[in-house]
């Protein structure tokens, strides 16, 4: 079984730009879930996730940040409850971004899931997360400039 979800976007953003998006609660929120999220190593926060919006289940995923290099790499735990049988398990949330001549190039690696159907799902929802975050940036890159 393949354990870990790899996924990459471009974005016509700087990578500062989209930094903001992974690290700012607020705009978190846009395009992921409700969260208390900080980016500052060791904090403990959660994603609540509500059934049918956000994911097939809903529930509050658990998590802490292991690691937080400004604008080019984030990292945190990630525990929730397996879709086959309800136990909890860990996992890992890597973001990685690398300036391009365009833009930025944003790379997600989720690592560590306990059954195929739950690495299946997430890999599913994290396709949806990102399509949202890439129509907001999309559309803050498309907002008019007022002199």
């Amino acid at each position: 079984m393949q354990k870990a979800i790899h996924q990459t976007w471009f974005f016509e953003r700087t990578p500062q730009e989209v930094w903001e998006y992974l690290t700012d609660a607020a705009l978190l929120e846009q395009w992921l879930m409700k969260n208390d999220f900080k980016p500052v190593v060791g904090h403990k926060f959660s994603f609540l996730s509500v059934r049918g919006k956000d994911c097939e289940t809903g529930g509050v995923s658990y998590c802490e940040v292991r690691e937080v290099t400004p604008y080019s790499r984030l990292q945190y735990s990630w525990r929730t409850n397996a879709l086959s049988d309800g136990q909890p398990y860990d996992s890992m949330v890597t973001w990685t971004l690398a300036p391009t001549t365009k833009g930025t190039k944003l790379e997600l690696l989720h690592d560590g899931f306990a059954t195929a159907a739950d690495r299946d799902g997430h890999e599913h929802g994290w396709s949806l997360f990102g399509t949202k975050l890439v129509e907001l940036l999309n559309n803050k890159v498309n907002e008019p400039n007022h002199a």
